[in-house]
């Protein structure tokens, strides 16, 4: 019981800091994506349910006994069976995991609330501003009066793909359908989600502990699903030629671009050996005994003592 506390505390700050410093510099998620995303995903959630395991546990070292044998919530009765700096150390460590839960709701919804209103606002502009006439490509299609080739999408409800005219002539139209099929590929799969879970988790943790190297990871990787889409739409010589072409795109915030720092990397990639069976499965089994052992191996003896604690 008096373990609990400790291991959670330290598996989520594992989970929260060298753990993704240590998964952010490997190259096999470049090979599979998809079951590095997953990965990712369960690294995150185990960091968060870590983070609340040891507050629980640390509340529940909190429940004293009292004089009929009954858990009591006394302070005082507290600290004459813990001893006062015990209790201060146990207080302040689960005053600290309310603090992570708090700023985790309060990052959930501001970021959803945000992102949501920027998309908003520039969705009505792009709609304002398009320049595609009765020409129109697609329902979904805007196209920007700007001579630099520009690609990005816009998530939600109403869903936008945005092209600059630069894009449209600069590009033939092998690459021009594997740009916007890039774009609709982050759509479909609603990878605006994925990012807006990744940024709440990020912003919830303190600045000390949390690693910034989660959050681009997982941004590179989604990039990486949607290129493996255009590819089996056009082939990678066309979604090669239109990265080179966009990869000075950029895109307002709370949209996804299918330029940016990481072009080079996907470029390359696409001349290489993508998919690797044995790879893809110690990942998911990685992210299934991330979350499952170490819930089981320390939640289950806390449970046990918990319940004699109230039944005993």
């Amino acid at each position: 019981m008096n373990a609990t506390a400790p291991v959670f505390a330290g598996l989520a700050l594992l989970l929260a800091g060298p753990a993704p410093a240590l998964l952010s510099r490997a190259t096999w998620p470049y090979r599979t994506p998809r079951a590095a995303l997953v990965l990712w995903q369960a690294i995150a959630l185990a960091a968060v349910l870590s983070a609340f395991g040891s507050g629980l546990a640390i509340a529940a070292e909190l429940l004293v006994p009292g004089p009929d044998g009954r858990p009591t919530t006394s302070p005082t009765r507290e600290i004459d069976a813990l001893g006062l700096p015990l209790w201060l150390a146990y207080v302040t460590v689960f005053a600290l995991t309310l603090l992570v839960g708090g700023r985790l709701m309060f990052s959930i919804v501001r970021v959803g609330v945000h992102t949501r209103r920027r998309r908003a606002r520039h969705r009505m502009l792009v709609d304002l501003l398009d320049q595609s006439g009765p020409h129109r490509r697609a329902a979904d299609i805007r196209v920007l009066a700007a001579t630099e080739p520009i690609a990005y999408c816009l998530p939600g409800l109403r869903q936008r793909v945005v092209l600059s005219e630069g894009t449209l002539t600069s590009l033939d139209e092998p690459e021009v359908t594997a740009i916007v099929s890039h774009e609709r590929s982050h759509l479909r799969a609603r990878h605006d989600l994925v990012l807006e879970a990744f940024t709440a988790v990020h912003e919830a943790f303190p600045r000390v502990v949390r690693s910034k190297a989660a959050l681009g990871s997982v941004k590179l990787l989604i990039e990486l699903l949607a290129d493996d889409s255009a590819v089996k739409v056009t082939g990678p010589a066309p979604l090669a030629r239109a990265l080179v072409a966009c990869a000075k795109s950029t895109a307002p915030q709370g949209a996804l671009a299918a330029g940016g720092p990481t072009t080079l990397i996907r470029i390359q990639r696409l001349n290489e050996r993508i998919g690797d069976l044995r790879v893809a499965s110690a990942a998911y089994l990685g992210s299934v005994a991330i979350l499952v052992v170490p819930t089981l191996a320390v939640a289950v003896p806390w449970l046990v003592e918990l319940s004699r604690l109230f039944h005993g």
